[in-house]
């Protein structure tokens, strides 16, 4: 067990700042036979190009490297995809490295990327990432997902990654949720909410306009997760450039500033011991002294219910960017929902809600961009875009395209991006009628967490407008 020291409590300093001054995106879908994968990755690079008023041949010459991401050679039967990604763009002799941390492979992409540009290395980088699951079936990628927990302890719980969230729902429920039905509902909610966002995404593979009933009658997983509280299989592509101050206001008159860090924790989830860890800066000790009183069992936080990866990506991020208070701080988040159960559990995390308490932020309304108990605008929306739920889980490029989906919000150009008749129909998707502008009003920051496997990596990326640091930002 780590007795954490003050060097490793140490929070990063930068050489200098990074900027995030354009992002795309490729079309996601279950099976996309008609593109390959090059296609796919060329067609996020050109929206990228394209959001600044640039060409692709106009964007490229400012690249000085490249840092890829995609989780599984095996899904395209191609190692080193990277490299022929690199080619296919016209970047050779460009360095560039592929990046590997499972599901949380498009965060550490951009984590990279992030330091290749703070170190001085780079002025301006690429970061791409992408994944290719419909050359293989379901069973097959599920197979090779699964391979990414400790195949000695985890993978006897079925070679699935839902036996594995299976047993932390259980647990969870049986310690936080009390074993009450209504918590059950809870996590039915999120799915319906998230599937509902996706609908004004044409981007998302799986929009649905569903009821709680629906998710808790969706077939069986593993219990007590059922197939509408899991996350996609998926096929696409996203990308970002990040940039040092000067070349960023070059290419742009509206940069983001950035700030990119992450955490750790054991593949073997039942190794995970209850220990002392680092609060955030909205919380104090006092408030866990009677945690165990009021749910019996949950004494030994984080442990098995927790993802102490998150909690020090954020404990990291939160001082680099000087958020006091999630809540107050952000205007939206993009958390890593690849099961309704993982959502909650990331709330308490990353300081949403305390320990124990993440169920409340659903119920509160709080998480959406409407509230809907009140009619007024959610304090802190959650997966607007969908998230991993609604719109899809293309593994390498998960984590970038939730940093692509803040910064809409941030830049004022949600709308733009997403309800372009032009982009429905180049899909082949059909706008719903009842389409919705999902703008967070006058967004100023936002946060992305991208988190691997049951939480052994994760990464959490800030974005904030220029004119709106925070103070004690380094």
């Amino acid at each position: 067990m780590i007795k954490f020291s003050e060097r490793q409590l140490r929070i990063p300093k930068m050489m200098r700042p990074v900027y995030m001054v354009t992002g795309g995106m490729s079309k996601f879908g279950r099976a996309i036979p008609e593109k390959r994968t090059e296609e796919l990755v060329i067609d996020a690079f050109t929206e990228a190009a394209e959001f600044i008023g640039k060409t692709p041949a106009e964007l490229k010459q400012y690249i000085h490297s490249c840092y890829y991401g995609h989780f599984a050679d095996h899904f395209g039967d191609q190692l080193l995809g990277e490299s022929v990604i690199h080619d296919r763009l016209g970047l050779d002799p460009l360095g560039n490295v592929g990046i590997k941390t499972g599901g949380a492979t498009g965060g550490s992409t951009l984590w990279e990327a992030y330091k290749a540009v703070a170190s001085g290395y780079s002025d301006t980088v690429l970061a791409m990432g992408w994944e290719r699951m419909d050359e293989v079936p379901t069973d097959e990628g599920n197979n090779y997902i699964s391979c990414a927990a400790d195949k000695d302890w985890e993978t006897p719980l079925g070679h699935i990654y839902t036996g594995y969230y299976a047993v932390m729902a259980q647990k969870y429920w049986n310690v936080f949720g009390k074993e009450e039905e209504s918590f059950r509902r809870t996590m039915a909610e999120i799915s319906v909410k998230n599937h509902g966002y996706a609908r004004m995404n044409p981007h998302a593979q799986a929009p649905m306009d569903i009821t709680v009933d629906d998710v808790l009658n969706s077939p069986v997983v593993a219990y007590p997760l059922r197939a509408l509280d899991c996350c996609l299989m998926s096929v696409g592509a996203a990308c970002t450039i990040l940039c040092d101050e000067k070349t960023a206001y070059e290419l742009t008159d509206n940069p983001l500033k950035m700030y990119v860090s992450a955490g750790s924790h054991t593949l073997r989830v039942a190794d995970r011991r209850d220990m002392e860890i680092p609060l955030l800066p909205n919380e104090s000790a006092d408030q866990y002294k009677d945690l165990g009183d009021r749910f019996p069992g949950g004494d030994r936080y984080p442990g098995f219910t927790g993802f102490l990866a998150a909690r020090m990506a954020a404990y990291y991020a939160y001082h680099m960017a000087g958020v006091v208070d999630p809540n107050v701080d952000f205007d939206l988040v993009e958390l890593h929902d690849a099961f309704t159960i993982s959502d909650i559990q990331t709330y308490e995390d990353v300081g949403i809600r305390p320990y124990g308490e993440g169920r409340t932020y659903v119920e509160s309304g709080e998480c959406y961009h409407t509230n809907p108990l009140t009619g007024k605008p959610g304090q802190l929306p959650a997966n607007l875009s969908g998230g991993l739920i609604g719109t899809m889980h293309a593994v390498g490029a998960t984590g970038i395209m939730q940093a692509i989906e803040v910064g809409h919000h941030i830049w004022g150009r949600w709308s733009e991006m997403h309800g372009d008749q032009k982009k429905w129909d180049e899909f082949g998707r059909e706008k719903p009628k009842d389409w919705k502008d999902l703008q967070v009003k006058d967004a100023k920051r936002g946060m992305a967490i991208s988190h691997a496997g049951v939480g052994s990596h994760v990464t959490a990326t800030i974005l904030a407008h220029p004119d709106h640091l925070l103070e004690g930002g380094k």
